[in-house]
Order: structure tokens, then sequence, then C-alpha cells
């Protein structure tokens, strides 16, 4: 358990990345606050046993006060009574529609993409393309939560956590 904010360092292909783990406990919320102005994007982890707690509503506040661009990892669904569809509906209704499991191939992630904003979608269905950039500007505008399932523990679902981080994280301007 996190109870001060940690920092650690990992590269993907793209991207140089610094970790800050902050504390996801209730009673530790200040330090998860202070580090929100230096987010450049969020990654929060939710149980899939526990899925969606008050504190993970509190947290989602905070992300979109501070207009952190974030990517959801949704873990333990190795364990019995996980329900992916269940938990993909659940995240959709209490936090976003856009909330989307980034975990399909591109041509799914293109047109779940297209869905959340009119614009694109008009021009999606002019051209049959969303580009990567659409993407991350979907994101970057808090439009679209990529979701990744998997399982930390078993290493499930960690590679793909990070290839779509280094996809799709906006970039800084």
């Amino acid at each position: 358990i996190t109870i001060f904010s940690k920092q650690a360092l990992l590269e993907t292909d793209n991207l140089n990345i610094t970790l800050l783990d902050t504390p996801g406990h209730a009673d530790f919320a200040a330090e998860a606050e202070r580090v929100m102005p230096a987010l450049d994007c969020a990654v929060v982890i939710l149980s899939a046993t526990d899925g969606i707690q008050a504190h993970t509503l509190t947290l989602w506040k905070l992300l979109e006060r501070y207009h952190v661009p974030t990517f959801l990892f949704i873990n333990k669904m190795d364990l019995p009574a996980t329900e992916k569809d269940k938990l993909l509906s659940d995240l959709q209704s209490q936090l976003s529609a856009g909330c989307l499991d980034f975990g399909g191939d591109f041509e799914e992630i293109q047109e779940a993409c297209a869905m959340c904003d009119e614009a694109l979608l008009e021009s999606y269905l002019e051209t049959g393309e969303v580009t990567v950039g659409n993407i991350q500007g979907l994101i970057a505008g808090r439009k679209v939560f990529p979701c990744c399932f998997g399982s930390a523990l078993k290493n499930q679902g960690v590679a793909e956590l990070l290839e779509i981080l280094d996809s799709y994280m906006p970039e800084k301007h």
C-alpha cells in the first residue's frame, strides 16, 4: 500500500516515463492531489473485484478539475466472478461514456473513438479514417479514456497498457 508518493522511471519505444505512484486510499487524498498539476497523464488502477469505489469517484473529479488525460487499468481480471463487459459498462455509466476498451484491433478502437466526438464521427463516416492523432486529441480533451484489462500479479495486460500509453499518450506542447 502506497502511503507517500513515490516515483520510478521507465522507457517505452517512444516515451520516457516518470511514474508517480500515489496513495489510492481516501485517508491520503491530499498526497494524490499534490501531484495532479505535474501530471501529463494519469493511469488509474481499479480492482476488478472491488469495482468503482467512492474514493475512485473523488480521484476522478480531481483528475477532471486538473484536466489530466486519463488511462485506466482494470486489475485482477484473473479472479473468479470478474466480468469485463459489466465492468466496462460500470465505468461508462459512473465515470464517462468515453471509457473505451482499447484491447481490440485498431479498427474497433477507431470506430469507438469516432462515436465520442460529433465532428470526428462525421469525418469518419466520410473517410472511414480516425488517426492516432485524432485519438490522442480525444484523450487530451478528456473525451476518451482508454481502458486495459489484465492482472498485474500475473503480468497479464501490462505490456498492452504500456503499448497503449506508447501509442496514444497525448503529446505535450
